[in-house]
């Protein structure tokens, strides 16, 4: 074995433990892949660049721009109000309601961008219909990718392998030659859900979302009694924060509730909703005066009233502030808002907050004034959940936008225009005509996504360079035979399936892909039914939460388990997998090529 065949071997193993531990992110883990590839010699710096001008990732981010213009202008706001006013009192019919909203808007629309689009009016419709959002969201994000994968534009993955492919000089795939098979897997997973998921789907979310952060113990109110050193005070001067890690939240006065701002002055009988560890509460009552209220019971409407808001936020993918800390992005400063605790992965973090960075799909719930829950939503980092009223959107645009995506869309489909053509054009039609401002088009990129896309594609291009792909296809023949296709295709399929479930679906699909190109050049047939099972096992993650970001997205705020993705997502993922196992030899056939 050759120096670099080694080099690749070694990076490939590693880039797939880093992608699965997630000691990275793994936009940095493509990047590092790159970097080694490019520093031992096995791609040149042409083949270590040459991602980041491949059509498939300028194609993607400018599907993130239209996509985020159908968003900031109401365009997809007809459905979401199908979902509000619609049929479907039952849990069933409501579930396939929402699926069948999603479909064909997640086909041509980006996953995450659909999924935040519907998220906060699926919640709000399930609760209008006393249905609990854990026997909808999961669906949702299914629905989500049963969408993706009928068309050449419904996700990332699909562009990718369409791009190697190319690359590859063996063919390319038409805007709609995966909705045969996407269709007949859409209308399969749909029955699936409708008529299983009363079983299988959860229905534990608690209405109370002071229930959901557990913040019993941890939200209290103190009284103010005469001679107490805080009187005359600014909250923001007082020892409860400074010394006591004690954040007050409101200040309750006569008839009047105000949020605590630190500017405001502590009177005697004041009430203070305070959000504290029970042994700090202890350690102030008596020193300065403060007396813990015996009766207070804490509900979602003992902090909310005609002033204050409580609400619940999502961290959405491509957010600003992945990665960072409230007090780095100065986000009360900001808003006027204080986050009460964040729930990640089933736990909920209560304390020093503003020191915790933020994940995808962590969940945040604030207290504030309806302003500034309305400057959250601006913000654009932080997805509000529980809450109908509707952003601000530019509805005068609407039309535009929605005529621009349709043309863009029909110009791909009848081959009068490449779709990078046409998608670049669109972009910038949208900016010229100001649907969208040049800042908002560029804030709608998740870079993350293309930063990994084209740190990624050099270690396909080192797999085949090297004959890593043949090694590896070598070994898997060695044990599966060669006699039968059918059996192989069934193995891609698998592989990708499980690696997609623990790292980056797009990561997966560049592994194997060149297998798949290899191994179908070894028997002598036809790589297109290999890279269909590629690109259809990569696009659905349906057994874990992190295999995807719209499962991701759906995790906390469906108050969700690990467990819950196991017990649906399994059996749906088998289903999809002996389909499509049967029906890709039907739709595109192992033809020995020439």
């Amino acid at each position: 074995m050759s120096f670099d065949l080694w080099v690749t071997l070694i990076t490939l193993l590693g880039a797939v433990m880093l992608f699965a531990t997630e000691k990275l992110p793994v936009d940095i883990v493509a990047l590092l892949a790159a970097a080694v590839l490019l520093i031992t010699g096995v791609v040149t710096v042409e083949e270590g660049i040459a991602g980041f001008s491949n059509p498939a990732v300028i194609i993607v981010g400018c599907m993130f721009v239209l996509s985020s213009a159908l968003q900031k202008t109401g365009a997809l706001d007809a459905l979401g109000r199908l979902l509000a006013k619609g049929g479907g009192s039952s849990p069933g019919m409501f579930c396939m309601l929402v699926m069948l909203c999603v479909v064909p808007v997640s086909a041509f629309v980006n996953n995450t961008a659909a999924v935040a689009v519907f998220l906060p009016l699926v919640i709000a419709a399930a609760a209008a219909r006393k249905i609990p959002a854990s026997r909808v969201l999961i669906p949702l994000s299914f629905a989500s990718q049963f969408g993706g994968v009928c068309t050449l534009i419904g996700t990332s993955t699909n562009l990718l392998v369409n791009s190697m492919y190319e690359k590859s000089g063996l063919g390319s795939f038409s805007l709609f030659e995966f909705a045969p098979l996407g269709l007949l897997l859409t209308l399969a997973g749909i029955a699936y859900l409708v008529f299983f998921g009363g079983w299988l789907l959860p229905a534990r979310r608690a209405e109370q979302l002071t229930d959901v952060y557990q913040l019993g113990e941890y939200v209290t109110e103190l009284r103010v009694m005469e001679g107490s050193p805080l009187i005359g005070q600014r909250i923001g001067e007082t020892p409860l924060s400074r010394e006591h890690d004690i954040t007050v939240l409101e200040i309750h006065r006569a008839t009047r509730t105000l949020m605590a701002a630190v500017g405001e002055t502590v009177q005697a009988q004041d009430l203070l909703l305070v959000r504290a560890r029970p042994d700090k509460l202890l350690a102030v009552t008596t020193g300065l005066k403060l007396e813990i209220e015996p009766e207070f019971k804490l509900r979602d409407e003992t902090i909310r009233s005609k002033d204050v808001k409580l609400c619940e936020t999502i961290v959405p993918p491509g957010s600003p502030f992945i990665g960072r800390t409230l007090a780095e992005i100065r986000f009360g400063q900001k808003t006027g808002v204080i986050a009460l605790a964040v729930q990640r992965t089933g736990q909920v973090l209560r304390e020093k907050l503003s020191s915790v960075r933020l994940r995808i799909g962590d969940a945040l719930l604030l207290l504030g004034e309806q302003a500034g829950i309305d400057r959250v939503r601006a913000e654009d980092g932080l997805l509000v959940l529980n809450e109908l009223e509707a952003p601000v959107r530019q509805r005068g645009k609407t039309l535009l936008a929605l005529g621009v995506f349709v043309l863009v869309v029909v110009l791909a489909a009848l081959k009068i225009l490449p779709i990078l053509v046409g998608a670049l054009g669109g972009v910038l039609v949208l900016i010229i005509l100001r649907c969208l401002r040049p800042e908002q088009a560029y804030g709608a990129v998740d870079w993350r996504v293309l930063v990994m896309l084209a740190g990624i594609l050099p270690l396909g291009i080192a797999m085949q360079k090297t004959g890593a792909a043949q090694t590896i296809t070598d070994v898997v023949l060695r044990f599966a035979g060669r006699d039968d296709p059918v059996a192989l295709l069934a193995a891609i399929y698998l592989v990708t399936a499980i690696l997609t479930e623990f790292m980056s679906n797009t990561g997966a699909a560049v592994l194997i892909a060149p297998i798949a190109i290899a191994t179908a050049h070894s028997i002598g047939l036809d790589p297109k039914p290999f890279l269909v099972a590629v690109t259809f096992a990569a696009s659905t993650s349906f057994a874990t939460p992190v295999g995807y970001q719209t499962n991701t997205m759906v995790y906390n705020a469906g108050g969700y388990r690990f467990s819950d993705f196991v017990r649906v997502g399994v059996p749906l993922n088998l289903l999809f997998w002996g389909l499509s196992v049967y029906f890709i030899p039907l739709f595109w056939p192992f033809v020995a090529r020439p």
